[in-house]
């Protein structure tokens, strides 16, 4: 399990909707250097009397109104507070892309509220994916906190490396409703399935797919078998549709 944000982080494409912190700021006051302080100033323009949101990680929101901003620091007035607002039921369960692609599947995962994020190596994964900078410098953290900023919400999803199909499905957290994306099976279409009203984990295969072992090793473990049609999609695109599907279901 991997930590899921660091204030180290520096730089951040996404709309900031809301503002994040591990840690709110100490006599809520905002210092020059700090990304979150140039977004404020530089792009969104924010000068004394306008308001903006923030929150801590995976905790309470706050909407706030600057009462005092220069080129060294920010001060703010809290003043109205919002509870934490609990992530989906869903379990992402994703087979090992390029990282670029996974950049985006990591973002857009958090931006929908998924709870856990599962990345997993694969037959037909290569290797080297697993031991990109991406996650062993850490860089994922940044992927995920523009996702819940995009969202304008505190919450972001859980991280879990597994090396193989095998690892994954002995180690896996149990959930109640399991299902296995697969385009080349007699599957029934994602959104026939009945309502949800569990924990649910979704399994979206690799560019190249799951491999026709790695397929009977779910359908041994009793793994729900859909599709999203008979077209080949990107595993990013797979990814973000049938989240999309799901939150239908919910």
């Amino acid at each position: 399990m991997y930590s899921v944000y660091t204030d180290e982080a520096t730089s951040y494409t996404c709309a900031m909707n809301i503002i994040l912190f591990e840690q709110l700021p100490q006599n809520n006051t905002l210092l020059s250097g700090d990304f979150r302080f140039n977004h404020i100033r530089k792009v969104l323009k924010l000068t004394k009397g306008d308001s903006c949101f923030i929150g801590e990680v995976n905790k309470e929101s706050y909407n706030v109104v600057i009462t005092s901003i220069d080129e060294k620091q920010l001060t703010y007035e809290i003043v109205e507070s919002f509870p934490f607002e609990e992530p989906l039921p869903i379990t992402l369960i994703v087979g090992q892309v390029r990282p670029i692609s996974m950049k985006r599947i990591l973002r857009e995962a958090v931006s929908f509220g998924v709870k856990h994020i599962l990345l997993v190596g694969t037959d037909t994964s290569e290797r080297s994916y697993q031991e990109a900078k991406l996650y062993t410098q850490g860089g994922y953290k940044e992927y995920l906190l523009s996702g819940a900023m995009q969202s304008g919400k505190t919450a972001i999803s859980s991280l879990t490396l597994y090396d193989s199909v095998d690892s994954f499905l002995q180690k896996s957290v149990y959930c109640p409703y399991s299902i296995i994306l697969d385009n080349t099976s007699d599957a029934v279409p994602l959104w026939k399935l009945p309502p949800i009203t569990q924990e649910v984990a979704l399994a979206v295969g690799p560019e190249r797919g799951w491999s026709e072992r790695e397929l009977n090793l779910f359908k041994k473990q009793g793994w729900t078998f859909a599709s999203l049609g008979n077209r080949v999609l990107r595993t990013e695109t797979a990814c973000s549709a049938s989240v999309a599907l799901l939150l239908s279901l919910l």
